[in-house]
């Protein structure tokens, strides 16, 4: 696997040396204890550290050689910059990689492209007494998209970016795994690495919180995250039992209010748009030094589409026995469309090249405390 471009490794590499000869910050997160197992910093480490990194911006307001320091250090910037280059560094197919390097305004233009074509085809081919007509029998969604039109755009614009990030992530894999210090085998690691992942501990701060807007202790992010994340995981539960009914029990949705699939992602939509909307604000107001500025459009975009998938959900569930259902079905359909072809080139990559980092940490660790101890 070609390495980092030499130059993009420099920075890094020198603030994390240093980082390596303080080791105030040891205790903060797992990143710290990272890099002091791998002395060498190559531009794998580096990659991992930059992805193992949640960036609680603890380690800004504890460190004594930040800015006006003549060292400069500043972790959460510099990691957070590493982690953008990571994933175009990664990303598959090759030729896509550009996308990333704009990820904001290409999350941007894509997923709008995609939310007004959706509608605009449905404007063309449907007939206007069936599109505005109000439709309330099982299968009315199907009644104005075929179902089968729905599956195949869903399958293939999901499957290749499903694709897309797995032989992304594997190439990562491949690299960070190899060539860090001894690690226990990976099946004994994935429980305490489900836990650090589904917990978000690396968001703790080092047990006080994040420091999300200034130097006072907080785990207001960690909670927006978490209303995001598992409104999400809730959404595509939602989705997964629907399409259960549909496949074995034959019925077509729209489904009652009260059914399983409805309440799931009622409870989940509204969870990821509390949860986008909360990290907006935080990201608003967050002290400015410690951030990648740089990277801010492309997270403000992920947040922006997450939060419009959700909202145009829940605004269908609720008019759908109306003359606005066939509209707002299509508007739905094009912001599912524009997030699929947009996940392995929009930061909602991170999550995955995270998973790896932490999964590879939580093999390491127990070697180096039996070393250590």
């Amino acid at each position: 696997m070609q390495q980092s471009e030499p130059d993009n490794d420099a920075e890094p590499r020198r603030v994390m040396q240093l980082c390596n000869v303080c080791s105030f910050c040891t205790g903060l997160c797992d990143v710290f204890p990272a890099s002091e197992r791998r002395p060498d910093l190559t531009g794998a480490d580096l990659d991992y550290l930059a992805n193992l990194c949640h960036n609680c911006r603890a380690c800004w307001y504890a460190c004594q050689y930040a800015p006006p320091h003549e060292f400069a250090i500043n972790v959460p910037a510099t990691l957070a910059r590493r982690r953008t280059q990571s994933y175009r560094h990664y990303a598959w197919p090759r030729p896509l990689a550009a996308l990333l390097a704009r990820s904001g305004l290409a999350t941007t233009l894509v997923s709008l492209g995609a939310t007004l074509l959706i509608p605009l085809l449905t404007l063309l081919l449907v007939p206007f007494d069936t599109l505005f007509a109000i439709h309330q029998a099982e299968g009315a969604f199907y009644e104005v998209i075929p179902w089968g039109v729905m599956s195949a755009v869903a399958a293939l614009t999901l499957g290749f970016s499903v694709l897309a990030v797995m032989v992304s992530v594997m190439r990562y894999w491949r690299d960070i795994s190899t060539q860090g210090p001894p690690a226990i085998p990976v099946w004994r690691a994935l429980p305490a690495a489900a836990r650090d992942l589904f917990t978000l501990r690396n968001l703790d701060g080092g047990g006080g919180g994040c420091n999300d807007r200034d130097h006072r202790f907080s785990q207001v992010r960690r909670r927006f995250h978490h209303a995001l994340f598992y409104g999400f995981l809730l959404c595509l539960a939602a989705t997964t039992v629907a399409a259960g009914y549909h496949h074995f029990l034959e019925w077509q949705a729209p489904y009652p209010f009260f059914s399983l699939p409805n309440l799931l992602g009622t409870v989940g939509g509204i969870g990821m748009m509390v949860g986008a909307t909360g990290l907006v604000w935080v990201k608003w107001g967050a002290d400015p030094e410690p951030t990648a500025t740089e990277t801010l459009p492309a997270d403000y975009a992920l947040l922006g589409l997450l939060f419009a998938t959700a909202a145009t959900g829940l605004i269908l569930m609720v008019l759908r026995e109306t003359p606005a259902m066939g509209l707002l079905l299509a508007l739905h359909l094009g912001t599912v469309l524009g997030f699929f072809l947009m996940i392995p080139y929009s930061k909602f990559v991170h999550g995955a090249y995270r998973a790896a980092a932490l999964l590879q940490a939580a093999r390491e660790r127990p070697l180096h405390r039996s070393v250590a101890g």
